[in-house]
């Protein structure tokens, strides 16, 4: 095998799909990269995979001889990224199958480097699906709601499904939801009908936030206007966006009826001004108990005010005012600050709406236009 690329081109291509690799691969070969090398189409193919999750992608390059060599993704990682810009081209010496390690050279303007692979023929195949269901996506519609949605999965691995996004669609929109317990995020996406035709009724599938972090670094550096194929069975999901494919297993286990939390009627409405809440809760936040991060909001129908306050024994207070429109009765309400910031950063727009009942049921955030969100958060109790 042997090929010459641009510097550039290996190190971006290999730095996404290196992040499939297992940083502790429970067998030798899982902690290489795949290299296919095709002569014909002038065209290198690098993949990834961790037996769950798989990146494939390719580029253009010009290819002396057609091959196939799997070479450790950190080792060729740490050379490519330090390499300066300009040619570097790999050569692999034709080996006996009998023969496992294999020699590669990489050569480049400022050097020589060699390194020991293995055969292609160990790597693992990634899993293709042929009579699944088959969706073609736009990526503004997916970028939206994994921005407003990923965020409030869970990273506790004991409650695996909640891991993930839950994924819903019908023929005019896509909803999003996440949750992990104590928060809830769901954002509904309008689409084209004619890009959904073919959502079948009742299609939903929840899918591991650490494949759809992957995807949205994909889709951040693809065009808006390009659209995804996503493909899913029994217990897999394949992305694919161009040359590049992200394969992922499914989350088993039904995902929480979670419209079922939302509550359907308030008694208590304010209108607030989003990234001034959002900065007034980053200066309080600094002094804020650490053990409970708790912040607490005092509702002024009256002076039509929101007072923003934190106590921490050992740190110190602060307290924030802010203009808010309001209808129902004035009320203290507390939360996790942290849950709060992470919502308010996703929510897209200048004004949105605080919805509520008693100080200890579900609040709902939304924005007062644009992307459809709502994002519930549980109230903390005050103790006096």
């Amino acid at each position: 095998m042997k090929f010459t690329c641009a510097q550039n081109e290996l190190n971006t291509n290999l730095s996404l799909v290196s992040r499939a690799v297992p940083s502790r691969p429970n067998h030798p070969v899982l902690g290489n990269v795949l290299f296919v090398a095709d002569e014909e189409k002038g065209e290198i193919s690098l993949t990834a995979f961790d037996l769950s999750l798989g990146i494939k992608t390719s580029f253009q390059a010009t290819v002396s001889e057609s091959g196939t060599v799997t070479l450790p993704a950190k080792l060729l990682n740490d050379i490519v990224s330090r390499l300066s810009d300009g040619e570097i081209t790999l050569v692999v010496e034709e080996q006996d199958d009998a023969e496992e390690q294999i020699l590669a050279t990489l050569t480049s303007v400022s050097g020589r480097f060699q390194l020991r692979g293995m055969l292609a023929t160990e790597f693992p195949q990634l899993p293709s699906i042929e009579n699944g269901e088959t969706i073609i996506l736009p990526i503004t519609a997916l970028t939206e709601g994994l921005k407003a949605s990923l965020f409030a999965a869970s990273t506790d691995e004991t409650k695996q499904v909640l891991t993930g996004v839950h994924l819903t669609g019908t023929p005019d929109s896509l909803e999003f939801a996440a949750t992990d317990g104590h928060r809830l995020s769901v954002v509904q996406t309008p689409l084209e009908e004619a890009e959904t035709s073919n959502i079948t009724q009742g299609f939903g599938v929840t899918i591991p936030a650490r494949t759809l972090r992957e995807l949205e670094r994909i889709l951040s550096v693809n065009q808006t206007t390009d659209l995804v194929t996503l493909r899913v069975d029994e217990g897999q999901i394949i992305f694919e966006i161009g040359d590049q494919k992200l394969t992922s297993r499914k989350l088993e286990g039904a995902y929480p009826a979670y419209q079922q939390l939302i509550p359907k009627k308030f008694d208590r409405s304010v209108t607030l001004e989003r990234k001034r809440l959002l900065s007034s809760l980053e200066r309080v936040a600094v002094l804020a108990d650490q053990k409970n991060n708790l912040v607490k909001f005092s509702l002024d129908g009256d002076k039509g005010q929101l007072t923003l306050s934190v106590e921490s024994p050992d740190l110190g207070s602060a307290k924030e005012l802010m203009p808010a429109e309001m209808s129902g009765d004035n009320t203290d309400i507390a939360f996790n600050v942290k849950y709060l910031m992470d919502g308010l950063k996703a929510l897209p727009a200048s004004q949105i709406s605080m919805q509520l009942n008693e100080s200890t049921q579900p609040v709902i955030f939304s924005p007062l236009d644009g992307l459809k969100m709502t994002y519930l958060v549980m109230p903390v109790q005050i103790r006096n």
